[in-house]
């Protein structure tokens, strides 16, 4: 077995998940690190936030390799008095390397969402948005089918047992008696998505981020035909977290293959920026209650 450079691990994660897979928006690849140096121990995580990098540097890591950039949007300083400066100081001090794989990783097979539909035991999956000049497969989101008909709670309670617990939940917009057979799936913020879901004939949606005005124009809009898609909110921390154990096997038996011996472990810190929810009851306000059931999350924890 050789050691391993920082080059190394890119083009394993260039076989992986392509960079011409990610969407123009975006930006993929090395942030901070010598391409030449050694790579024995490496750290994945979804994303590269303080607490991360502290991991990172701690733990004697040399490269750190996340889903969501560093550095996603322009900066014109690298100042350590800064938020991003002071992670690229801390990184560059400690010898750690900072790469990522965001938009490549969820569209690629085998990737991000397909992970969060195979949990859910779909089928016959094809992308909701197919990535142009890519193999077939190969897209942003997906669409499959389930083995026989599923109401939207339980599939919203299914998510709710395998992803990990979030304050926020797992909410439905819809009707949760219905029954579905057809689910679009999307592991990040998705509420873009809405004509490609609509046209793929999926019965539910399952996304993250889902904001108030698409949410609600998207609920009018199925009210005006069938009623779908109905809609179930998911964290987007947890459904992404989903996929790391998967990306470490990959790059493990990639690394493998190619005769490199690397030590790569999971970050198990919790990135999800919410830590508190104070329930209400329904009645607290003016103004009709939900139709039909209202549930969490039942391993949540909440504020009494």
């Amino acid at each position: 077995m050789s050691t391993a450079t920082v080059t190394t691990i890119m083009d394993l994660c260039e076989e992986l998940w392509p960079a011409s897979y990610a969407e123009s928006w975006d930006t993929v690849g090395l942030a901070v690190g010598d391409p030449a140096a050694p790579v024995r121990r490496l750290l994945l995580a979804l994303d590269p936030v303080d607490s991360v990098v502290a991991e990172a540097v701690d733990g004697g890591y040399d490269m750190l390799v996340t889903h969501h950039p560093l550095l996603l949007r322009g900066i014109t300083s690298v100042n350590a008095g800064t938020l991003k400066g002071g992670a690229v100081h801390a990184l560059i001090r400690a010898g750690v390397a900072q790469f990522n794989a965001h938009t490549n990783a969820d569209s690629a097979r085998g990737g991000v969402t397909d992970v969060l539909a195979e949990v859910l035991g779909l089928t016959g999956t094809t992308p909701l948005a197919p990535t142009a000049e890519a193999p077939a497969g190969v897209g942003i989101g997906r669409v499959g089918d389930l083995s026989g008909p599923q109401t939207v709670e339980s599939l919203a309670r299914r998510l709710a047992a395998v992803l990990d617990a979030t304050v926020t939940g797992v909410r439905i917009a819809g009707d949760p008696d219905a029954e579905v057979t057809r689910v679009a799936v999307l592991g990040g913020a998705g509420d873009s998505m809405f004509d490609a879901v609509r046209g793929s004939g999926a019965g539910v949606y399952i996304t993250s981020d889902l904001r108030h005005h698409p949410a609600t124009e998207a609920r009018d809009t199925a009210n005006r035909t069938d009623g779908t898609p109905h809609l179930i909110d998911i964290s987007h921390w947890a459904a992404e977290a989903l996929w790391l154990d998967r990306a470490a096997d990959q790059l493990a038996t990639a690394a493998e293959s190619a005769g490199h011996e690397i030590d790569i472990a999971v970050s198990r810190i919790r990135t999800d920026p919410w830590t508190v929810r104070i329930d209400q009851p329904l009645d607290s306000h003016s103004g009709p209650a939900p139709a039909g059931p209202v549930f969490t999350d039942p391993s949540a924890p909440t504020e009494d």
